[in-house]
């Protein structure tokens, strides 16, 4: 019987990151759904390290060229490579004679400003990154919210803060609160990823922001991990980093049979919005509603009832009961069940933990509570719609 060569490939990721994570999801859909057989490559923790790989023995790479360190090492490699990141508005910043895989950053902000347009929102900013070699893609991002800003002659108001550590933890913080504060509201912000929109989440908590009343955010990258730990849940608009991974093993696959692919870019879109609390803008115009929400949004999870909405707000209950109907057309009872229920969702979605957890977690007071809202509002129990949602993850 006829064996299947098994060759040795590297794949130069850094396995912490939300993105290279998918990138090497899409991979291995790829080595799964074929008979390719490869031996991989990975550093024991998932962590790129370039250390030794001038002398490594291998047949390929699949590598993270957003890293100028990646794109210098592997600059005199003589084993087929692709090259996956992001795309460029200049045709010469692309490597040259690497075939690369990109995911599409102009298509990113430009779904992402259209949903927060869709919401109906008029006033735009993008919260950046300060401008290094490792974040060019952040600044494709940037040109790309300045070029469609231009389109419809506005100002791209783009605030780029500095990197955090526990050093400048309060400064940055600050720093955040002053530019929020400055805007005109109210406002959509656009951040470069899902880990700057918690940050910006945070600093409105800490300076009494409502969001999204006045400020609604979107990120980039759907992470799971950020979603945990944010006490309104953020949108996301969902990279296309699974497919970006399927197509980049495939062109390694047809170079290791010869297939010549020098210069071939492949542009990758968006795979859709992610669309959760931190973007669901409504115009609300009375005062005492939009804190309530804002209110809501935070702690709806902790089992607060109305009365301690209306107590935080400073108002009677029947009073802020009338409000929310005027502004709303719902209780505020109707409001902290829908947090809830967002909530509820967006953990059952990740899969990560039980339906028991995830009941407790979003402050229902008992998993049939649960799953009667389940039924009621959405027509399914929990257990189906966790099912659904990783079958159609799965799926993708």
């Amino acid at each position: 019987m006829k064996t299947t060569k098994a060759y040795r490939i590297a794949l130069l990721f850094n396995g912490n990151k939300t993105f290279d994570r998918e990138v090497i999801a899409g991979i291995a859909g790829h080595l799964g759904g074929t008979r390719v057989a490869w031996d991989l490559f990975l550093e024991e923790d998932f962590r790129l390290r370039l250390n030794g790989m001038d002398r490594w023995q291998g047949d390929g790479v699949i590598a993270d060229f957003d890293d100028p360190a990646v794109v210098r090492a592997l600059s005199g490699c003589t084993v087929p490579v692709v090259g996956v990141g992001g795309s460029y508005g200049n045709e010469d910043a692309y490597p040259p004679g690497v075939p690369y895989v990109a995911t599409d950053n102009f298509k990113l902000v430009k779904l992402a400003r259209d949903h927060l347009i869709d919401v109906g929102l008029q006033r735009f900013a993008m919260f950046s990154l300060p401008e290094t070699q490792e974040s060019r893609w952040a600044q494709e991002r940037e040109c790309a919210f300045r070029t469609l800003m231009a389109d419809d002659r506005m100002e791209a108001e783009i605030f780029r803060g500095c990197e955090t550590s526990a050093a400048s933890w309060d400064a940055a913080v600050q720093g955040q609160i002053d530019w929020l504060r400055s805007l005109p509201k109210p406002v959509g912000v656009i951040a470069v990823t899902d880990a700057r929109a918690r940050q910006l989440l945070q600093a409105c908590a800490i300076a009494g922001i409502s969001v999204p009343e006045q400020v609604a955010l979107i990120g980039i990258d759907n992470d799971p991990l950020v979603r945990m730990l944010t006490r309104i849940p953020l949108s996301s608009v969902i990279q296309g980093a699974h497919e970006m991974g399927r197509t980049a093993a495939h062109l390694l696959e047809q170079m290791l049979h010869g297939v010549r692919l020098s210069n071939t870019r492949i542009l990758v879109p968006p795979a859709g919005i992610n669309v959760l609390a931190s973007s669901r803008y409504q115009a609300v115009k009375h005062p005492h509603v939009m804190r309530a929400c804002h209110y809501i949004r935070q702690y709806a999870c902790q089992g607060i009832k109305t009365h301690q909405v209306a107590e935080y707000v400073g108002v009677s209950r029947s009073s802020l009961e009338v409000y929310f109907r005027q502004e709303l057309g719902c209780s505020v009872h109707d409001m902290i069940l829908k947090s809830k229920l967002e909530a509820a969702k967006a953990g059952l979605e990740s899969g990560e933990r039980s339906i028991a957890d995830v009941a407790l977690g979003c402050g229902f007071t008992s998993t049939q509570y649960m799953h009667l809202v389940f039924k009621r509002e959405l027509g399914c129990t929990p257990r189906a719609w966790r099912d659904r949602a990783l079958g159609e993850r799965t799926a993708a």
